[in-house]
This record gives C-alpha cells, structure tokens and sequence, in this order.
C-alpha cells in the first residue's frame, strides 16, 4: 500500500476497528440490492484534506439535487464493493481509478427505503486530477470539499425532513449535505478525530428543492 498521510492513520485505525452501529442505528438485514460508494479522501497544501462529494441532478427521478459520494449498485461483474465505487466514480466524474488507492471497506448500512445495501469503501487519492460531471444525466456538479470547512461548526446543523426524521447535515459552499451522506461523514469526521463542538441544537426544516425521498 502507498504511504498514507500521517492524518489518515488515526481515522483508518478506528474505522477498522468500527462495526454497523458504530455508523447506524439500524440494523443491517441480510437482503438487499447490492451497492457501494466511494468515500475518496484527497489533500491540498492550501486546504488540507478533503473529500470529494457530487450533487445529483436535479431531473433525476430519485435523489434529485442530493449531494452523495460517487457509488450506485453493484453490478455482476464487478469483483466486490471496492470495484463497484470505482467503476461509478468513472462513469459519473471521470475518476482514473489508478490514481486511487483503497484503504479499507467500512461496514455494510441499510438504506431502508430504496432496501440497498451500502458498503462505503474508504479510498486515498495518491494522485488527484480534474473531474467533473460525466454522466450528465446523473451528475450536476462535483467539489472536493476540505474537511476544514465540514468541521467549521458554522458549517453544521440537522435537518428535519418532511417525515419528520431529523438527522445531521452539512452547508458545503453551494450543497446542503444530508441523509445517508451525512452521517457517513459525521462519524468519519468523529472516528478521524477532526470533529469540534458545535450548537447541535441547530435545526431547519430541508427545503422543498431537496426534499427527495430519505436515502
């Protein structure tokens, strides 16, 4: 494996030693339509590190104008859940997956109401390029977002969907970050000890241009 950056080890050590409920409160059933998504971490000498998150578009039937890690369902050919978020991240932002080096797979979640199964396979970009959206019907827009500007407690908040689930989010510059996604990233952000207070007592209702079915 390729050296990591000294700041990835404490978040690879805790996230290996994580379970389930270490990212969820529900339980993970034993069917489900296989998926995986890419939590690719990258690093910038002005910003530090980052993670790179999409914006779906906004025609889609589902998700539409969601922000999301790069990921879908697993196909029959491909070789486990690593190879899944890879083969995404192509075909929806022009990933190069040899640029890319997978670090571990996190634990399976559940996503009740589409029933997927996600695996998140936490990645490290040795060698960040340009992406941009490729799959166009898919895609609307792609940003490597620094971790500094997810941990800014300005920057967090939970929304309260229109089910009346409340969860965490995030405002990373033009996205509201939410649902399955956020969560994902809050524990990140706890297991790779960047995480700072912030007023958690900070609740708004998702406005109407995101409020898609729960992820």
């Amino acid at each position: 494996m390729t050296e990591l950056p000294d700041w990835f080890e404490p978040l690879l050590t805790n996230a290996r030693g994580s379970d389930a409920s270490t990212w969820t409160r529900l339980p993970t059933p034993a069917d489900g339509r296989a998926s995986a998504v890419l939590v690719l971490l990258g690093e910038t000498e002005r910003d530090g590190p980052d993670v790179l998150i999409l914006q779906r578009a906004a025609t889609m039937r589902s998700h539409a104008g969601q922000p999301a890690f790069p990921g879908g369902a697993s196909d029959p050919d491909d070789d486990g859940p690593a190879a899944t978020a890879l083969r995404e991240a192509e075909e929806e932002v022009g990933l190069n997956a040899d640029t890319v080096e997978v670090v571990t797979e996190l634990p399976t979640l559940w996503i009740p109401v589409s029933n997927f199964l996600v695996t998140p396979v936490l990645a490290w970009w040795r060698a960040p390029h340009p992406v941009r959206p490729v799959a166009l019907a898919e895609v609307e827009a792609v940003r490597r977002v620094p971790v500094a500007e997810l941990v800014n407690p300005d920057n967090r908040l939970r929304i309260r969907h229109p089910s009346g689930f409340v969860g965490p989010a995030f405002k990373a510059g033009p996205m509201l970050v939410w649902g399955f996604t956020a969560g994902v990233l809050s524990t990140l952000l706890e297991l790779g000890g960047w995480a700072r207070p912030w007023p958690t007592d900070r609740i708004e209702d998702l406005p109407d241009t995101s409020a898609v079915p729960l992820r």
